[in-house]
C-alpha cells in the first residue's frame, strides 16, 4: 500500500524568531542531556496514551520513498514479556560464553552488563520494534506479492531514535535492547516474515534507587566539523 496522497500542498511551518530558535534549542539540549540507558524499572504503571502519543512521533519520522517500513508491537501482558525474557536470556547466555569476541566483552565492561535481562519483565512495557524489509500486497488475482523497500534500515534507525526521543521528552526511562539472534520475536509475537526485529525498548519509569554507569559523550569538537 502506498502512502502518496497525490499532487502536492503548502507546507505548513512557522518560522519563529532567531533568538527563540536558540533559546529552544538550547533548552532542548539540556532536556537530552538527561536522557540516560536504564536496566533498572519501577513497576508504577504507565498510561498507554503515553506510549501511543511516542509511536505517533515515531511514525512521523522521514522514510525511503515514504513507505514507512516500521511496525511497533506494544508488549504490556506479563505473560507475553516473561516468554521474550526467557528467549532473550537464553540466547544472550550463548552470546555472553561464546559468540562475543573478548574485545566486546571488554568494551562492555565498564557498563556492567550481562546475560540477565530482568528489565524485559520489571518495566510497564516492551515496545518490540519491527524493520519492514520489504512489503506484501494481494494483487487482483489474490497472489501475494513483493514490494521493495528503500532504505529501510535507515528509515527505521530515524524513526527509533525519534520514538526514544519522544518518550524521553514525556518522562519515560528506555533501555535499548539487541539480543542476537531476534527472529524468537516474530515467532512469539505472530509477526509476518517481511518484519525483522530491529531493537527492543523496555519503557517505563526508572527505580527509585536506579543507578546508571559514570559515561561522558564525546564533545561537539569531535563529533562535529564546519567547512
Amino acid at each position: 500500500m502506498t502512502h502518496h496522497g497525490g499532487g502536492f500542498s503548502p507546507l505548513e511551518f512557522e518560522r519563529i524568531a532567531e533568538a527563540e530558535s536558540i533559546e529552544r534549542s538550547q533548552a532542548f539540549v539540556e532536556r537530552m542531556r538527561r536522557r540516560r540507558t536504564v536496566r533498572e524499572f519501577s513497576a508504577v504503571p504507565v498510561p498507554l496514551e503515553i506510549i501511543e502519543n511516542a509511536i505517533r512521533v515515531a511514525g512521523t519520522a522521514p522514510s525511503g520513498a515514504n513507505q514507512q517500513p516500521w511496525h511497533y508491537v506494544v508488549v504490556r501482558d506479563q505473560a507475553t514479556k516473561a516468554r521474550i525474557r526467557e528467549a532473550a536470556e537464553e540466547e544472550e547466555k550463548e552470546s555472553y560464553a561464546h559468540r562475543m569476541s573478548q574485545e566486546w566483552l571488554d568494551a562492555l565492561a565498564p557498563l556492567g552488563t550481562d546475560w540477565h535481562k530482568p528489565h524485559l519483565t520489571d518495566a510497564p512495557y516492551l515496545i518490540v520494534c519491527f524493520r519492514l524489509d520489504y512489503g506484501l500486497e494481494t494483487d487482483a488475482e489474490g497472489n501475494e506479492v513483493r514490494v521493495k523497500h528503500y532504505y529501510p534500515g535507515e528509515s527505521m534507525g530515524i524513526s527509533v531514535g525519534m520514538l526514544i526521543t519522544a518518550l524521553h521528552n514525556a518522562g519515560l526511562a528506555t533501555l535499548t535492547h539487541t539480543p542476537s539472534p531476534m527472529k524468537f520475536l516474530n515467532e512469539i509475537l505472530e509477526r509476518p516474515r517481511n518484519e525483522r526485529p530491529f531493537v527492543v525498548l523496555p519503557v517505563g519509569y526508572p527505580a527509585e534507587d536506579c543507578m546508571v554507569p559514570n559515561i561522558t559523550k564525546k564533545p561537539l569538537s569531535e563529533i562535529m566539523t564546519v567547512v
